[in-house]
Formats: structure tokens, sequence, C-alpha cells
């Protein structure tokens, strides 16, 4: 088993504070950090720091803090601690401001329908207040609505994107190490495994056989930073 280095045992110890805190204290902190849209009232451009520190329930920071662990101990030991923390930090923020865009442009493209329909602004607002519309005047499928609302009122939370950085990132410097899931324990290179994860995480955002209420672009955008910023770093590092 590595030794826990410095940066992710800080991180660690941070996300743990975090998610348990609350709970002995009662204390309902999602609305103040969790990552709302930036139409909500809520949101606040802090959220894309604080966002990656809370987590919805007892599996979901443990996969991820295991995650951190497994595949950000070996970077952290290559990289140092500086570098790390940079990295992992930009993924994050990456992660959550291409989140953000992608449903930013969904939460418009159904806003700007509602107006060509003659629904004025303050009814828009009404109905993402409520959940509660007109069907005879508006002709969108209760899904898209519902979507909408969803849209507005789900804020994300979780080190996913960030960890979806530093996986790339692992598989960019150890692309010949063997990886498996819990459910499919056949070990694969992970040259092959981690594209293959991130297409399914494609697959099922660009879908509506997501399974879960699941960030998957948030995964897709970390993962997009976290390449850049190793590619970078990997090509880069004999000519300094």
């Amino acid at each position: 088993m590595p030794k826990l280095t410095d940066a992710i045992k800080h991180l660690i110890i941070i996300n743990v504070i975090m998610f348990v805190a609350p709970l002995l204290l009662k204390m309902d902190l999602t609305n103040l950090f969790a990552l709302h849209l930036p139409q909500n009232k809520h949101f606040g451009v802090w959220q894309y720091v604080t966002h990656m520190f809370m987590h919805a329930n007892e599996w979901h920071i443990l996969f991820n803090m295991y995650g951190l662990w497994a595949f950000g101990t070996p970077l952290e030991h290559m990289w140092g601690r500086n570098k790390f923390l940079f990295f992992y930090f930009s993924a994050g923020i990456g992660a959550g401001l291409i989140y953000t865009l992608v449903n930013y442009y969904q939460f418009n493209g159904i806003y700007d329908q509602l107006i060509n329909m003659g629904v004025s602004g303050t009814e828009i607002q009404q109905i993402l207040d409520t959940g509660q519309y007109n069907e005879a005047v508006i002709s969108l499928s209760n899904k898209t609505m519902s979507e909408f609302y969803a849209l507005y009122h789900t804020p994300a939370v979780g080190a996913s994107g960030a960890i979806y950085g530093v996986l790339v990132a692992f598989g960019l410097a150890f692309p010949n190490a063997k990886l498996a899931m819990i459910f499919f324990p056949v070990p694969i290179a992970a040259k092959y495994f981690i594209p293959g994860i991130i297409l399914i995480d494609l697959f099922f955002g660009l879908t509506s056989y997501s399974i879960g209420n699941i960030a998957h672009f948030a995964h897709i955008g970390g993962a997009i930073i976290g390449f850049i910023i190793a590619w970078y770093w990997k090509k880069n590092q004999f000519k300094y």
C-alpha cells in the first residue's frame, strides 16, 4: 500500500471534515457551497472550488477519496506537492466550468423556447419557483419541463471532476498499468481502460440512459482539462 502523500492526505482530511461536520452539526451547506447554475439565486463564484469538497453520501465520498489516493499518489510522487495541487484544482475548477457551460446552454435553449411561446420572464421564474405550469399554454413535453426545473435547482457536488483529471494524468504517465472495476474485475491497461470510462460518461451525458443523478459532463470536463495539462507537462518536461 503506497504511503499517503502530503497533498492527498490533507485533501482527504478536508473532504471528510466537510462531509461529517454538517451531519454532526445538523447543518445544510448545499446552497452555500454546492455548484449552482448561474441563474440560480444561490450561485456564487466560490462554488467552483467549494463544490469539490461536498459529497452526496458515504459511497460518493468513499469512491472519490479512494480514486484520489489510488491514482493521485503516484502523480504527487512524480510531480511534488505544489504541482499536484495546482493540477488537482485546475481539473476540478475546469470540470465545474465545462459542466456549467453545458447546463447553461441546455437551460437557455428551453428558456428561449418558452419566451418564443409568449411566456414572460416573470412567469418562467414562477415555474422555476413552484414547478407548476399551464399545459394549455406551454406545448413543451413534461420531460423537457422537468429537465428545465432540474437544471435550475440541482447543484453539483463532489470531487469527481478533479478525480477524472487525476485518472487521465495517471493514464498518460502509466499507460500500461493494469486497472479493473469492481463490477468488471478483468485487468485492462490504463491506456484502454481510462478512455473507455470517459466514452461511457460521454454516452450517458448525451443520451437519456444515465443511471442516477450523475454530472457526466463534469467528469468529461475534468478529463479534458487534466489531459491538456498532463500532456503539456509530459511533452515539455525535458525542455527547461
